[in-house]
């Protein structure tokens, strides 16, 4: 019998209840207290989670790496029983019971009881009806979403030139015909029509949920499992925006006018207009600064070299090697010319049973885009392996928050990208070096810098509108634009209204809401723990830092990882760094752009309009 089923049935058994034969009566015998029936309690909930987390997760990995109906139909059935435990009546009104004893439990336990109820919001069985119309409704606008077609031209309702969604990139990133550039943005915005409905049901389908579980509304239940409250959520979220706002007013200061220069347009003007830039939503600037030829230094490797090259770098750190059924049961490459196979394209890695089992999807080929990904994905590879140990209950094998992770393999990809790391294994020959100033400038269009101004500001700040706020339906675009001018100094190329929704847009508002701040915290943590390992132990300044064999920041970083989710992220943080999550390091790294720009930009005026 497989185990899913098995675990089911033994759920269901003990959930119901049978009639039993009559039995003489037992000695009296005292009750136990509230410490022993947590512990039991949590017993009974993580051996059921490491039997169903194998089943659920293999499921979940064959639709992904072969993508067919009857791969999908299994996944579907697994999510299904694994969330019929995790969200049953019977764990809600356990785990609420025994919270209300917190006073007499450990931390440990408090943990691991709250976190039991973190994951039963995903669809708790307390009123099932709105549980089936929650996940109803998120299937339908899944399903609008991946089935839209875009279009340039139409004729009525027929589409006269359809365009895809890389072709609206490609057209964004290199045209220089305003006319052209903006026919194309205004059609990456037409989904928000159709999307719109969709996103308001779910709105108050997911606050519906969400109160079921005492949560104020969808927004708060996400940022509890960082243990804070959404007060100290905006507040963190404002004050590193701030932080980093004078850098951020040069870069769109030297933007503006460098795109104005480009586009022929002599008044320039003092906020974006959203159709000039690369990126439909303004979360990164791509084209702004010529590329450096990076593709070169590894073009012509054997794929599995960036892999294995991965591995030896978190091995010269003191980390073990990679089990052996890593090699045999990833899917690293793509599939072989010939065959119908198809697997999700997207990089990711999976930790199938909470111990051992650990499996990387990737596509890898020789370019550097995947030589910095091959090391991104194994930091979460090695974090799995380092908090699957006895001392870190299942339920709390996860990363010290959700940005951890991310920024585990962002720090080591970042240190891999560094010359000191490319001249020792041979990818950046003696003679040839990288423009810095150019490299870094790059980065802050493309990366941390303008990318905080849209997940931190506007993007959370809108979500915690949606749900928190309980946004007038009427409203969605004026919002939206409101926060995009604040933060992000853009504005629309037109008149947007009310029928559509331009922040529907954007894939994760509908199917991976209210949790966007987690990639900008995710890259503000980047910084920080790399100017402390850089600083205070291999004592090199942070551009030319490497910790290719250095055990003592392999020790560190395991330190880290290890713990799982077992302490308060920011207390790890603090003990690790000596400061509270701070922008300030990422500036630091930053300064020979600010130096750059503010030369670039003397004599223009830079600070941003108030909205």
């Amino acid at each position: 019998m497989p185990a899913r089923t098995l675990v089911a049935i033994l759920f269901l058994a003990s959930c119901a209840g049978a009639p039993s034969r009559p039995r003489a009566p037992a000695p009296a015998a005292a009750a136990p207290g509230p410490t022993q029936r947590a512990a039991a309690f949590l017993d009974f909930y993580n051996a059921t989670l490491l039997a169903l987390a194998p089943e659920t997760n293999e499921a979940q990995w064959a639709a992904s790496t072969d993508v067919n109906d009857r791969n999908v139909g299994r996944r579907l059935g697994a999510d299904a029983v694994s969330g019929a435990f995790e969200g049953s009546a019977y764990v809600i009104r356990t785990a609420r019971g025994l919270l209300e004893h917190r006073d007499d439990l450990d931390a440990l336990t408090i943990r691991q009881l709250e976190k039991v109820l973190y994951e039963a919001a995903d669809s708790p069985m307390l009123e099932p009806a709105l549980a089936r119309r929650r996940v109803a409704a998120e299937a339908r606008q899944s399903e609008l979403l991946d089935g839209y077609q875009f279009c340039l031209e139409r004729r009525g309702d027929a589409c006269l030139r359809p365009v895809t969604a890389n072709e609206i990139v490609d057209s964004l990133v290199s045209s220089r015909d305003l006319a052209e550039r903006l026919r194309v943005w205004r059609a990456s915005k037409e989904i928000g029509t159709v999307l719109r409905p969709g996103i308001v049901e779910l709105r108050d389908l997911r606050n519906g949920v969400a109160r079921q579980m005492g949560h104020g509304s969808f927004w708060e239940l996400k940022v509890s499992d960082y243990g804070m409250t959404s007060a100290e959520m905006v507040q963190l979220l404002e004050r590193l925006v701030a932080e980093t706002r004078p850098l951020f007013e040069q870069l769109h200061c030297f933007a503006r006018h460098e795109l104005a220069r480009r586009y022929g347009v002599s008044d320039v003007p003092a906020l974006l207009p959203a159709h000039w830039l690369g990126n439909r939503w303004g979360q990164d600037w791509p084209g702004l600064v010529e590329a450096v030829d990076v593709d070169a230094l590894v073009a012509g490797r054997d794929p599995r070299w960036l892999v294995q090259q991965g591995e030896r770098f978190y091995v010269s750190m003191g980390m073990p090697s990679l089990p052996a059924s890593f090699w045999e049961r990833s899917d690293l490459y793509p599939v072989p010319t010939g065959q119908t196979r198809r697997k999700n394209s997207h990089a990711s890695a999976w930790h199938l049973d909470l111990e051992g089992d650990v499996r990387s999807l990737m596509s890898v080929e020789p370019d550097w885009d995947w030589f910095y990904t091959v090391h991104h994905e194994l930091g979460h590879i090695y974090y799995f392996l380092a908090y699957s140990r006895p001392e870190v209950p299942p339920l709390l094998r996860e990363g010290a928050n959700r940005s951890f992770h991310e920024a585990l393999g962002d720090l080591i990809g970042l240190s891999a990208s560094q010359t000191p790391y490319l001249r020792e294994i041979g990818i950046l020959p003696a003679g040839q070096s990288i423009d810095q100033t150019k490299w870094l400038l790059n980065e802050a269009f493309t990366g941390p810098i303008v990318f905080l101004t849209f997940a931190a500001g506007t993007m959370s700040h809108f979500e915690q509108a949606l749900y928190e706020g309980n946004l007038d339906a009427g409203l969605l675009n004026q919002k939206w634009w409101e926060l995009v001018r604040r933060f992000q100094g853009i504005v629309p190329p037109e008149d947007r209204g009310e029928t559509g929704c331009d922040a529907c847009t954007k894939t994760h508002i509908n199917d991976d809401p209210a949790q966007y701040y987690d990639y900008a915290l995710a890259n503000v943590l980047v910084y920080q723990l790399h100017e402390h390992i850089c600083r205070e132990i291999v004592h090199a300044d942070p551009h030319e830092c490497t910790y290719w064999g250095r055990r003592d920041v392999g020790e560190l970083l395991r330190g880290m990882m290890q713990l799982g989710q077992t302490r308060d992220w920011r207390e790890v943080l603090v003990e690790t760094t000596g400061h509270e999550l701070t922008a300030e390091p990422m500036l630091r790294y930053f300064q020979p752009v600010m130096a750059y720009l503010q030369d670039a930009n003397r004599g223009r005026t830079c600070e941003l309009p108030e909205p």
